[in-house]
């Protein structure tokens, strides 16, 4: 389940901190292996990585996002100029920054290639203290070919704007893109660097409001600098006529019509959703709550931040911090939490993370740890744990009383649970397993007061915050991740003492991953019990069947779920 607290090392493993811009070498790997989860990643990127040189005159057919009207426009992109130089051309590594283009722009597009290649984070977001950007300023040389200087805070957050954003729309840009080329062929065949640098520019125009001249021109140049002169031709073509188009309120849509599998397929243009995403959210919520999730979805995220009371913290002390950062903040109806929209990057740079005041927690996950109720000298395991921000929060409630076993079956990120702990004053209460949960639940005798699994999901609760999860699912991933998590709450369920608790959670809105895993876990094991949430998490929050359940748009937080159940002492 995504929304798990994150100090500093956490953070760092999941948006990519580390240099000024990214942490690891390969960001990519560490995603692959957590998923919208943190666990387990169920995905059909192809993990590859793309070619040094691509985006240069190679073939990269793709599908279409749905074949748009016909429209006259450019019919083919143009070759190279035999006159161009090979190093205007981005295929001679050159040693000095280009004074040329705009240098978050390129970083976006380079960062946009990587992602669609499952080897990059959307954020951009970095530390205080951390002065080398050698990874990224490495990946821009080597795709594009010449250095550019390392971006400051105001070029990170309009890089991290724009990707997000570029990747959360991108399936409606892609219509429009394809909608001015009078062939799909045109579009199908785009070379990847191309595109991206199309997307920029449609985004900038239709979302960010840029002014006209600059989303033109910069981008214009960046594709003649990165590819060639007639790319940057192709470039400035379609984003004029993109912009009479706008001008004239005639951008090409689909028409909302026909059967309800037709109107699905417009509003995930529309929206930028997969088709099924839509299907599915229209059949369990309805259309004008599907729509309204959707435009959630597709807006800047809002973070909480989580005070470290282990630390002898309180929310005063981090308040006070906040508003000599001139961080702009709310507070939450959790005593621990408050609210963020903007800002992040000064509170990483103030260093709040790394000497261990606070921890980045959505206040969904915090509804969780309130479901468990942790009380001072209890036994509790976390059967998975990774990245630990419920492991993190259980150990702090119980007021250095109890112990908390974290399990999991990825040692690294395990270890990086166990650095978190440490800077969190935490580290003497929670001990590490590094096992799958199955084999050790089979494999141990032990038992505990409570038992918390936060199963590996689909993370449909989280899409604001991870802009391109929606694209690295499938709806065949569901029926997959189903069937894991009724393995996972079997073995679970084997850990509970008699009388014990056991609390199942997601970061998922979907009631096939949710109440019907309950209820056929219920059915399979009756001595367990369903107990209601109700007293343990705000009315709010309890469903009619005494759930938690968190919406994003009902609440203003990440989608999340939990059950309780405890266990006969028969």
């Amino acid at each position: 389940m995504e929304g798990g607290a994150l100090a500093l090392p956490h953070f760092r493993s999941r948006v990519g901190i580390g240099s000024p811009i990214l942490l690891s070498a390969d960001p990519g790997a560490a995603r692959r292996s957590s998923g919208a989860s943190g666990r387990s990643r169920v995905s059909r990127v192809n993990p590859g990585a793309y070619p040094r040189s691509a985006g240069r005159g190679r073939t990269w057919k793709r599908d279409s996002p749905e074949a748009p009207p016909r429209r006259s426009g450019i019919t083919r992109v143009p070759n190279r100029s035999p006159e161009m130089p090979t190093e205007r051309a981005g295929r001679t590594k050159v040693s000095n920054v280009n004074l040329e283009v705009s240098h978050h722009r390129a970083v976006a597009a380079v960062r946009l290639l990587r992602i669609e290649k499952g080897k990059a984070f959307v954020d951009l977001l970095n530390e205080k203290g951390n002065s080398s950007g050698e990874n990224e300023m490495s990946y821009v040389e080597r795709t594009l070919g010449f250095s550019i200087r390392c971006l400051d805070n105001r070029d990170i957050r309009l890089v991290t704007v724009i990707v997000a954003g570029t990747v959360r729309w991108k399936r409606y840009l892609d219509y429009l893109i394809m909608s001015l080329c009078s062939e799909e062929k045109v579009f199908r065949e785009m070379e990847p660097l191309l595109l991206q640098i199309l997307r920029i520019g449609f985004f900038e125009i239709l979302k960010l409001n840029v002014p006209a001249y600059a989303a033109v021109d910069e981008n214009v140049r960046l594709a003649k600098v990165a590819l060639r002169p007639g790319a940057g031709n192709l470039v400035n073509a379609i984003l004029r006529k993109l912009l009479l188009l706008k001008e004239a309120n005639s951008l090409p849509l689909p028409k909302i019509e026909g059967d309800d599998r037709a109107q699905a397929r417009a509003l995930s243009i529309i929206y930028s959703h997969p088709v099924w995403m839509v299907r599915r959210w229209i059949r369990f919520l309805g259309k004008e709550e599907a729509l309204k999730l959707m435009k959630w979805n597709n807006s800047d995220p809002h973070f909480s931040i989580r005070v470290n009371t282990a630390n002898g913290y309180t929310r005063a002390d981090l308040i006070d911090r906040l508003e000599s950062l001139q961080v702009h903040y709310e507070k939450s109806t959790m005593d621990e939490f408050v609210r963020i929209q903007e800002g992040m990057q000064t509170v990483l740079q103030a260093g709040l993370l790394k000497e261990g005041m606070c921890a980045v927690q959505d206040e969904s996950a915090g509804l969780v740890v309130s479901v468990v109720d942790p009380q001072p000298g209890e036994t509790i395991i976390d059967c998975c744990a990774a990245p630990g921000g419920k492991t993190l929060f259980m150990a702090a409630r119980l007021s250095g009383q109890g112990k908390i076993w974290a399990l999991d079956i990825n040692k690294g990120r395990l270890r990086i649970l166990m650095e978190a702990a440490k800077l969190h004053n935490l580290d003497a209460m929670i001990s590490d397993i590094h096992a799958d949960l199955r084999l050790y639940a089979k494999e141990t005798t032990a038992t505990f007061d409570k038992v918390l699994l936060d199963a590996p999901c689909s993370g449909l609760g989280v899409l604001s915050k991870r802009a391109d999860l929606r694209w690295n699912r499938q709806f065949e991933d569901l029926e997959e991740l189903m069937c894991l998590q009724d393995e996972l709450l079997d073995s679970a369920s084997m850990l509970v003492k008699p009388g014990g608790i056991l609390v199942y959670s997601t970061c998922s809105i979907d009631p096939e991953e949710n109440e019907h895993r309950i209820a056929a876990f219920v059915q399979r094991h009756p001595d367990f019990v369903l107990q209601s949430v109700h007293g343990y998490v705000p009315a709010e929050f309890v469903t009619d069947e005494g759930f938690y359940s968190s919406s994003p748009t009902k609440h203003s937080i990440d989608g999340a779920f939990a059950a309780r159940l405890v266990r006969s002492v028969l």
